[in-house]
């Protein structure tokens, strides 16, 4: 078994109830010494200690062994990288040392930078408008990106819970779809239908729980009616998890609440369908091949490439991905994020980076290698993902899905092996928006950047109007 350190989360503790190490190690009932000790993580938290703790203090075992230093690590290391602070970031060794040592300041020094990131988005969406806004404004979808972040992508109450199911459905994955079915109504008297678009138009799925009827739409392929299954059962038997992690996610507004729930409930319809350990075990043996992944689970191409963010238990964890979803303006809907990467909350994604050029080549996967202002180099690959076609207005609701990793992962990739990836000028000049790119001479360029006042010659045409 791992040993766990508590160190800067005990500092905080006892700095929070104003003891002192004594005060502590006497309600605790062990030395002083050992208080220190347990501080600057020289011993690892016993049983014995984390009960007492329990015991005298109050709190959640939970609060105290979650390990979030490396999602803290990593949230860390991309603030610092802000081109704002200029060259030269610190180290791992002082990040590293700072997390230990000053988790509070770290922790107000991220909310600071996430204010000033939302404060910098927010006067670009009024530089169009009239009228006030509030500048504190979060959207939903950010409240959930940082909800999902903060556990680093990975659920593992969900996890088991699906697991569990699945080994009592039995069958193969071929069955999934009668067996979702069976269990909805053997287990819920719930019963399926699948209705003609125009008995349900503007819905996919219609779940009435008081009737105990789910209506899915015709417009739904074979993979979706099955997630939006696995997705119903969730909601009858995840319920109680799914909404312990939106109580605890201090989301506020009902619309983010509830989007939160849809979220979640997705996670376990997808854990469901995709048992972590079964996919975890195809994914490596075939190099992360996406296709033959898709193969052996009867799932569609962004149900798989959303799985793989997901693959992060502790012993047992898979490549780290983000994953983003655009349509054909720019505007991104879905983003999910296990890496270092920084990535747009919304419109106006880099076009350097060639996510859009799926669009142009519809089912071939692209790969790329990319590089942020911050010298973070990724492998990324795109493809495009059709939504379902409900009627003549709609005909084309294609959407690109994209997934990355650092590059030091990309060897355990297949579709990067061809490449040389030693080589410099493999590397696309990305940014996460031209709002706060500050690359220069960027022949893409759309927007003046925010806080880089780029140098204008009137004598002067560079390869953009903001630059000469």
């Amino acid at each position: 078994m791992s040993k766990t350190f508590v160190g800067p989360q005990l500092r905080q503790l006892r700095r929070q109830m104003k003891h002192t190490q004594a005060e502590m190690a006497q309600r605790l009932g062990i030395s002083a010494a050992y208080v220190n000790l347990l501080e600057n993580n020289q011993r690892s938290l016993s049983v014995q200690v984390l009960v007492a703790l329990t015991e005298a203090y109050g709190v959640d075992m939970r609060s105290l062994v979650t390990n979030t230093e490396a999602t803290r690590l990593a949230d860390l290391r991309a603030a610092v990288r802000d081109p704002i602070f200029g060259d030269d970031p610190p180290d791992l060794t002082e990040l590293r040392a700072a997390l230990d040592h000053a988790p509070t300041l770290v922790e107000r020094f991220l909310h600071l930078h996430q204010a000033h990131r939302s404060m910098a988005d927010q006067f670009r969406r009024l530089a169009g408008q009239t009228g006030g806004s509030d500048l504190r404004f979060k959207t939903p979808e950010t409240a959930i990106h940082d909800v999902f972040r903060a556990h680093e992508n990975h659920f593992d109450p969900l996890e088991r819970q699906a697991e569990d199911l699945r080994a009592r459905l039995g069958g193969s994955h071929d069955d999934m779809y009668a067996l979702l079915k069976r269990h909805l109504r053997l287990e819920h008297t719930v019963t399926c239908t699948v209705q003609k678009l125009s008995d349900m138009p503007g819905a996919l799925r219609h779940f009435r729980e008081t009737d105990g009827i789910v209506h899915l739409s015709e417009a739904l392929d074979h993979p979706n009616r099955v997630f939006q299954l696995a997705h119903v059962i969730g909601l009858l038997e995840a319920r109680d998890t799914v909404q312990s992690y939106v109580a605890a996610s201090g989301i506020t507004s009902d619309a983010g609440r509830a989007r939160l729930t849809v979220e979640l409930t997705n996670y376990f319809a997808a854990s469901l369908l995709m048992p972590y350990t079964e996919f975890l075990t195809i994914a490596e043996a075939t190099r992360y091949d996406i296709d033959r992944i898709i193969s052996g689970f009867g799932v569609s191409f962004e149900m798989v490439c959303q799985r793989l963010t997901t693959l992060q238990r502790d012993g047992q964890r898979g490549i780290p991905f983000f994953f983003l979803r655009v349509d054909r303006a720019g505007n991104v809907s879905k983003r999910f994020n296990a890496t270092t990467i920084t990535l747009a909350e919304e419109g106006g994604a880099c076009p350097v980076w060639d996510i859009h050029g799926a669009f142009q080549v519809p089912g071939q996967l692209l790969p790329q290698f990319v590089e942020m202002p911050d010298g973070g180099r990724f492998f990324t690959v795109s493809r495009t993902s059709d939504r379902p076609n409900v009627g003549q207005r709609y005909q084309d609701r294609r959407l690109v899905v994209a997934i990355g990793c650092d590059i030091d992962q990309a060897h355990r990739i297949g579709y990067a092996q061809r490449f040389n990836m030693e080589d410099r000028t493999l590397f696309a000049q990305i940014g996460t928006s031209c709002h706060v790119c500050p690359r220069t001479a960027c022949p893409q360029r759309a927007h003046q950047p925010l806080h880089v006042t780029l140098p204008v010659d009137a004598y002067r045409r560079g390869q953009t109007r903001y630059e000469s």
